[in-house]
């Protein structure tokens, strides 16, 4: 067996370290799960402010069924894209309960927007509360996974 120069071992701890990385970063959930909840999010606001209780009860069940057969496919940041499948030690246990919870907090606030929005007079409260929701999703959603991408290098989860 041929001994390594210390540029070999280099090179090879280099690449290895390439290879981490690029797993690392495809923790993440798909963009278009964050647009397609925040879109669904302002489709049940204006459904809500219709004022039609059993289409609101519908549309929201409706929305809920389909978000609960997709988010465990994606929420948990291990299939960003069709390329790769991020083992779930490497992506990290967490992701998917930061991310359900943060959705639970949001409707949260999205009810105590909507009550402040009534309160203060506006025709279409829960529209408001909605987008203002759906704003949340689309900027913040991924700062979620990030931050898994950001412990995966502290911790060197993929080595």
């Amino acid at each position: 067996m041929d001994e390594l120069t210390p540029e070999q071992a280099r090179a090879a701890l280099d690449t290895v370290e390439r290879s981490r990385r690029k797993v690392i970063d495809e923790i993440d959930a798909p963009r278009w799960y964050w647009t397609g909840l925040a879109t669904g999010w302002i489709v049940l606001g204006v459904i809500a402010d219709l004022r039609h209780p059993l289409v609101t009860t519908v549309v929201t069940l409706a929305f809920g069924a389909a978000h609960s057969s997709i988010a465990p496919r994606v929420v948990n940041g291990r299939h960003r894209t069709g390329r790769m499948s991020v083992r779930a030690d490497i992506a990290g246990p967490r992701l998917a309960a930061w991310v359900l919870g943060s959705l639970v907090a949001l409707v949260a606030v999205t009810i105590a927007a909507a009550l402040i929005l009534n309160a203060d007079g506006a025709r279409h409260p829960v529209t408001g509360a909605a987008v203002l929701a759906a704003v949340v999703l689309v900027l913040g959603g991924p700062l979620l996974p990030a931050a898994a991408r950001r412990r995966a290098v502290r911790t060197g989860a993929a080595s």
